[in-house]
C-alpha cells in the first residue's frame, strides 16, 4: 500500500463531540489536544513523513471570548508539553501561520519549540496557528512586493516556485492527502494554494474519536484514487520535486 508522504487534517468536531457527551465545548477541545499526540505517533509508524493539523484559524477569533480565552490557555500548556513530546518522539514541529497576532508569551514558546525540535529526523509536524490561507497569501504577497522593489528579482524570475518560498510552507512539501473530520466538507481557508493536487478525504468521524483505524481507512481511500492526469501522482510538490 502506498502510504502519502504529507498528510494534512482539519481537526473538527471538539465541540460537537463534547456537547454530543454531554460536556463544555472546552472538553472536548482538550480531547482533541490529547489525540493529536496519537495520531502523531500513528502516522510516524505507518511511514507518514509530514502531518500538518489546523489548530486554529484566523476565523476563529470570532467564537465567543470565553472560548478563545480557553483555546488560548489550551495552546500554552500545549506548546510547553510539545517540547517533551516533540523530544520524545524525534519529531520537528514548526508552526505556520501569523504568528505576531499571538500573546508575547506564546510566541516564546512557539520559537523555543521550534529551535528545540529542529535538529529532530522523525516526523515533520506543522501546527497551524492563528492560520487562513488567504492571508498567508497576502502577507507572501506583501513581502515579495518589497523585495521586488529592492531588486531581489526580477518579473521575469517571477515563478511558482519563488512565490511558494514566500508562503508559510517554504521548505514543506505539498500535501499528498488531506483529512477533514467530523462531516464537513469544504477546505475552510486551508492550505488553498499547497492542495491544489491533493487528494481529499471527509469523515463524519468527530477529532476526539480519530483513531489508527480510522487513518488507515483513509490512506485505503486514498489508495483507491485514479491519480493517473493532473492528479498527485503526477504533481510537483512544494519544492518542484
Amino acid at each position: 500500500m502506498e502510504i502519502p508522504r504529507h498528510v494534512a487534517i482539519i481537526l473538527d468536531g471538539n465541540g460537537r463531540w463534547a456537547k454530543k457527551h454531554g460536556m463544555p465545548r472546552n472538553y472536548g477541545h482538550t480531547q482533541g489536544a490529547k489525540n493529536v499526540e496519537t495520531i502523531c505517533r500513528e502516522a510516524w509508524d505507518m511511514g507518514i513523513k509530514y502531518l500538518t493539523v489546523y489548530a486554529f484559524s484566523t476565523e476563529n477569533w470570532a467564537r465567543p471570548k470565553d472560548e478563545v480565552n480557553a483555546l488560548m490557555k489550551l495552546l500554552r500548556n500545549y506548546m510547553k508539553n510539545c517540547i517533551k513530546t516533540a523530544e520524545k518522539n524525534h519529531m520537528r514541529v514548526r508552526v505556520i501561520g501569523d504568528k505576531s497576532k499571538l500573546d508575547a508569551d506564546i510566541q516564546e514558546s512557539i520559537q523555543r519549540l521550534e529551535e528545540s525540535s529542529k535538529g529532530q529526523d522523525g516526523l515533520n509536524f506543522q501546527i497551524a496557528i492563528n492560520y487562513g490561507s488567504r492571508d498567508e497569501m497576502l502577507r507572501g504577497m506583501k513581502q515579495m512586493l518589497a523585495d521586488y522593489k529592492a531588486d531581489k528579482f526580477t518579473l521575469e524570475e517571477l515563478d511558482e516556485q519563488r512565490f511558494e518560498s514566500y508562503l508559510d510552507t517554504k521548505d514543506i512539501p505539498a500535501p499528498d492527502l488531506l483529512i477533514r473530520t467530523s462531516g464537513e466538507q469544504r477546505l475552510s481557508n486551508y492550505l488553498l494554494w499547497q492542495l491544489a493536487y491533493s487528494e481529499l478525504y471527509f469523515t463524519d468521524v468527530a477529532w476526539p474519536d480519530f483513531t489508527k483505524k480510522e487513518l488507515e481507512k483513509a490512506i485505503l481511500d486514498y489508495n483507491n484514487r485514479d491519480r493517473r492526469f493532473g492528479g498527485i501522482g503526477d504533481a510537483p510538490d512544494a519544492k518542484g520535486q
